[in-house]
């Protein structure tokens, strides 16, 4: 029915990514639809059962086949458009901020790219896991965008390239948002900005890595020595795969955090699915904000 659109689709596309499917291929790894048909011993999920799968590829089409045991059921009062925005992004900033980053009720999140859809994501969980959250984004619209998402605060950094005394600068302001510094930094950016929010953390910080579009940084190691902070990985899908009882578990809390009205993604745009290459051109672009659909009615 609907196909969540995400950055590692824009990777595989440019043979960028961990992994490379063989040509001709669809991108989509995140999907919602009904099942129509279950192979032999499946007993997670049924025919006629709403739900969700992640792919890796494929999923911007009329019809997939998937592993069942990446195939979940949807609550019934969530729609397939926000059923396809939810688990790739949901999963990936809980499992990070949960399982990774441990985040603590009161301490500071700061969250690099944080108008994109696992930004916003780790805006609401943030919050619901009591965290004090600063958003940081490259324009105006974007930092209302996070605010109105629950950010309690927001830093706009430089579009592109940044000099030596605007990476300090940007340090200082990323400081002073986050009240002395970041006790969690989740990165979906890289890039040049990533070395003046490593600059930002506090003692026994922990810096999550998410995302590239802005390209691999290379930080200097020195400052996780001075802070005695750990740079950590997020590597959701594989997760998935290697430890699925802790992903079933993480769904469950999300899918309860979703009725509660804590947690619901932000979808900004819709395309058809013979639009589907113009929804990821608009995230490769990095215009978009929140989430995008595309849709196979």
């Amino acid at each position: 029915k609907a196909a969540g659109v995400n950055f590692p689709d824009a990777l595989i596309i440019e043979d960028k990514y961990q992994f490379k499917p063989e040509r001709p291929f669809a991108p989509g790894g995140e999907i919602a639809g009904v099942i129509e048909s279950v192979g032999a011993g499946v007993a997670n999920v049924k025919v006629g059962q709403r739900v969700i799968g992640s792919l890796g590829w494929g999923g911007m089409a009329e019809k997939v086949k998937a592993q069942a045991a990446r195939v979940l059921p949807i609550p019934d009062a969530m729609p397939f458009d926000e059923a396809s925005a939810f688990i790739l992004t949901y999963g990936t900033s809980y499992y990070g901020l949960k399982d990774r980053g441990v985040l603590k009720a009161g301490e500071t999140l700061l969250i690099l790219g944080a108008a994109g859809g696992v930004g916003v994501a780790a805006i609401e969980l943030g919050k619901a896991m009591g965290a004090r959250v600063v958003a940081a984004v490259s324009t105006e619209d974007k930092a209302a965008f996070a605010k109105a998402a629950g950010a309690d605060d927001a830093v706009i950094y430089p579009a592109s390239g940044m000099s030596k005394q605007q990476s300090k600068d940007l340090a200082e302001a990323f400081k002073k948002a986050c009240g002395g510094g970041a006790d969690v930094v989740y990165d979906a950016v890289g890039g040049d900005y990533c070395e003046p929010a490593l600059r930002a953390m506090k003692w026994n910080g922990r810096y999550l890595v998410i995302g590239f579009p802005a390209g691999i940084p290379t930080p200097p190691l020195n400052l996780t020595l001075l802070k005695s902070s750990s740079i950590v990985g997020v590597f959701w899908g594989a997760s998935v795969a290697r430890e699925p009882d802790l992903h079933k578990g993480n769904v469950r809390d999300l899918f309860k955090l979703y009725a509660e009205g804590k947690v619901k993604p932000r979808i900004s745009a819709r395309y058809p699915l013979r639009e589907g290459g113009k929804a990821i051109r608009a995230l490769m672009d990095r215009t978009a904000t929140g989430k995008l659909v595309v849709t196979m009615e």
